[in-house]
């Protein structure tokens, strides 16, 4: 079976934000750069794939710029078996953009499953696995829990969570496309003698104008960022039971106009 996951490198969810000078984007250079924690759900869930069928390969690809490669290292000391890297200038690509990119690479190798994690971490869009579904004309399903392949390899079942504790269990024919949820496994760690190997194996690299993409703009630019503003300090309210009481009523009619 021919596995591929779609991976994105972002931030570490413990950085310290700050603005750039233009307040059209962050400041990145200090940046400790993971993989997305949904995509290494993603991952971990198409190596214990290929370990159970005892065959296929499994690739692991992204879009961004050149310190990309280390998120897809990361994988390949994991277990994956090959990577794939769309180069870019810059990592302000849109969603259209970064899963057209993606698509016209998959168009190209034929996959039978697509794994990816329902969303990134830094943006929080969940939008890519839909875009990508669409343009390889495939079915596909996002904030799945568990999947099962069939006996035969050429379907799977997806299951999801719904409001009131009831589960959709989704049925589709390969080609398709599972994003993943947190909380269905714990990601291996890579080991050793994974991340020696994987310093020595090939990345196989791209470009937009290679997949005919370099003459598309992006269709969203963000534009002033701001932090969120600061908390006010708390107030103690002295006194008893009774004075305290009293006092906070009056604060919220008066002064919070709430009541």
């Amino acid at each position: 079976m021919n596995i591929f996951v779609l991976l994105k490198q972002v931030p570490d969810t413990e950085s310290k934000i700050r603005i750039s000078p233009d307040r059209n984007n962050i400041e990145k250079n200090d940046f400790k750069w993971i993989i997305s924690p949904y995509d290494e759900f993603a991952l971990e869930e198409a190596l214990r794939t290929k370990e159970a069928l005892k065959a296929g390969t499994v690739t692991v690809l992204t879009v961004g710029p050149d310190r990309a490669v280390e998120a897809l290292r990361t994988a390949l000391a994991m277990g994956a078996d090959n990577a794939m890297h769309v180069k870019t200038e810059s990592d302000n690509l849109d969603t259209f953009l970064v899963s057209r990119a993606l698509a016209e690479v998959l168009k190209k190798e034929n996959p039978d499953f697509i794994l990816t994690g329902k969303q990134a971490v830094d943006d929080d869009q969940a939008a890519v696995f839909g875009y990508v579904a669409e343009f390889l004309n495939v079915p596909s399903v996002s904030g799945a829990i568990k999947y099962e392949v069939a006996p035969d390899r050429k379907s799977v079942k997806a299951y999801k969570e719904v409001e009131g504790g009831a589960k959709h269990v989704i049925e589709m024919p390969f080609p398709c496309l599972v994003a993943f949820t947190k909380g269905l496994n714990t990601p291996r760690y890579a080991s050793l003698p994974g991340i020696m190997k994987a310093k020595k194996k090939e990345i196989k690299g791209a470009t937009l104008a290679d997949l005919g993409l370099a003459s598309i703009e992006p269709t969203v630019k963000d534009s002033d960022y701001q932090l969120p503003p600061e908390r006010q300090a708390g107030k103690k309210i002295p006194g008893d039971g009774a004075t305290q009481a009293r006092e906070l009523v009056r604060l919220l009619r008066e002064e919070a106009k709430v009541i």
